[in-house]
């Protein structure tokens, strides 16, 4: 008698298990995904043309902008990836084509020009990526991911007020 109830208590277990998983993978929606393509995207645009204006920026304050927008999107990236490695999403290696024109564009300019241009795409670059976070941290369901959206939308929203004080310096 004992045995049966051990081996329906652990049945019964099992299946509880199976079924928490199939609750918290199903919390993860489409657009979740969606969202986490789009940041990793960004990241990799940010870090890109900030490792462009790290060589070409001649104000010293946009060189010091750029050193921190790759080491802290290479930081924002880290911290999701998790996310995308256990949602199978393959992050991205190179720049969509609109950060492609860009960044042929940047590569053409020098001096005061390219940081003006670099300035004005990080504040629009970090205009658009503070309001998908905002949006992500309101819809998501799936509460790991929404710490991590929340704590990616501080530090994009640092970027964007930081962009747009040092823009108004140039």
């Amino acid at each position: 008698m004992t045995a049966k109830i051990k081996m329906m208590v652990c049945v019964f277990i099992g299946s509880a298990a199976l079924l928490l998983a199939a609750n918290v993978q199903a919390q993860v929606s489409d657009d979740d995904k969606q969202f986490l393509a789009k940041a990793a995207q960004s990241d990799v645009n940010e870090i890109k043309l900030s490792q462009l204006a790290e060589e070409k920026a001649s104000n010293p304050a946009v060189k010091a902008f750029a050193q921190k927008m790759v080491t802290e999107h290479k930081k924002l990236s880290a911290s999701m990836k998790p996310f995308a490695d256990s949602w199978g999403l393959t992050a991205p290696t190179d720049l969509d084509d609109d950060h492609k024109q860009e960044y042929a564009k940047l590569n053409g300019l020098s001096g005061a020009d390219f940081d003006k241009e670099y300035m004005d795409q990080m504040v629009s670059d970090h205009a658009k990526a503070l309001d998908a976070f905002t949006t992500e941290a309101k819809d998501t369901k799936d509460t790991k991911f929404k710490a991590a959206v929340l704590k990616g939308k501080t530090v994009v929203a640092a970027h964007k007020n930081m962009a747009y004080d040092l823009k108004k310096k140039l």
